[in-house]
């Protein structure tokens, strides 16, 4: 007899848990495909392209740093209200708030944002696009979305109409980890107290 495969294993205690074996399947599924997309995510070869082929002589974090001040509806959920400040975009970007205000000064210093006075309180410096930032973001996102739009253009209104709400229902479902996690408590400590130790 076959010695049983790790997803065999997880099969096998999900199923155990209350889950049906369809679920287990389309998790398992689910789970590879993120995982293949996470690593290319991970490599931006998107973002990577679009600098190159759109000839911008900038770099992924500096990128990063211009979509950070701009804050696109719904791209950083809720800290996009308000006046943008060298923190707001440490905190948008989830890196260190010096290396954010280097990579701001940079931006500042190669003409795509600019400093301002904030109109809510003149003691505060804000940061905003420059024409410049903007003509690199405008046309960063358009090549984007020609790309994403021909993929997508291959794909029949009713599929469309049905993917978008799956996704973005499925784009929540880390919310359910503490939930998730209290209801198999049981089966976790049972996952920890097998483990070896170190």
């Amino acid at each position: 007899m076959a010695p049983e495969t790790p997803n065999d294993q997880v099969d096998l205690l999900l199923q155990k848990a209350g889950l049906s074996h369809e679920t287990v399947t389309a998790a398992l599924s689910i789970d590879a495909v993120l995982q293949n997309w996470r690593r290319r995510v991970a490599k931006r070869e998107l973002g990577h392209r679009a600098l190159a082929d759109l000839k911008i002589g900038l770099d992924l974090a500096q990128l990063d740093v211009l979509v950070a001040i701009d804050a696109p509806v719904n791209e950083f959920g809720a800290v996009t209200a308000g006046e943008t400040m060298v923190a707001t975009v440490a905190e948008r970007l989830g890196i260190d708030p010096s290396r954010a205000s280097r990579i701001v000064g940079d931006m500042v210093d190669k003409g795509y944002a600019r400093r301002a006075v904030s109109q809510a309180d003149a003691r505060r410096s804000i940061i905003e696009l420059t024409d410049a930032g903007r003509a690199v973001l405008d046309a960063v996102r358009a090549y984007k979305f020609l790309i994403l739009g021909d993929f997508l253009s291959g794909w029949s209104s009713e599929e469309l109409e049905t993917f978008l709400p799956l996704l973005q229902r499925f784009g929540r479902w880390s919310e359910h980890t503490e939930s998730g996690a209290e209801k198999f408590r049981g089966q976790i400590e049972a996952l920890a107290a097998g483990l070896p130790r170190a």
